[in-house]
């Protein structure tokens, strides 16, 4: 019996990856703690007034949204790369959710940076919040594309 192949047949395929690994899940810690970081900067703004926390959450945006673009551009390349993985409804939530999420990241930082310490309450913290909770649904839609539907998942020796 021949053996088949294993990119023909098998999981959907990252086409962004470095030796064999995937960049994007590499990338998408990185803006999801900084923005989840913001969250958190913005609670501890509106609880001591303290606008250390605003400095530091509009420097954790900033690096977000340079993160987020690195890690957009390797999920594009997926995206586009493989067509079962535009097939999926996942991917597109995914997708889209978290280009919403740089949406409003990048107008809660152009807001913090026009207003400083004035653009975070009650405006930015609910950016913020908004952001992670999308975050969150964005995060399970990618969960079910590794573990329900396998993209980028190496079944080699199993």
């Amino acid at each position: 019996m021949r053996a088949e192949n294993p990119v023909a047949t098998g999981n959907p395929q990252s086409t962004a990856r470095i030796a064999g690994h995937p960049l994007h899940p590499m990338l998408i810690p990185f803006p999801v703690a900084f923005l989840v970081a913001t969250l958190a900067c913005d609670l501890l703004f509106w609880n001591t007034g303290n606008s250390a926390w605003s400095t530091a959450s509009i420097y954790l945006l900033g690096a977000a949204l340079v993160m987020a673009a690195l890690a957009a551009v390797a999920g594009l390349t997926d995206f586009l790369g493989d067509r079962r993985i535009r097939s999926l409804s996942a991917a597109w939530h995914h997708m889209l959710g978290n280009v919403v999420v740089v949406l409003l990241s990048l107008w809660n930082w152009y807001r913090r940076y026009e207003s400083g310490d004035a653009a975070v309450l009650p405006t930015g913290l609910l950016i913020s919040l908004v952001v992670v909770l999308l975050l969150l649904y964005t995060g399970w839609r990618g969960w079910e594309m590794v573990y329900r539907h396998r993209v980028a998942v190496s079944d080699q020796g199993t």
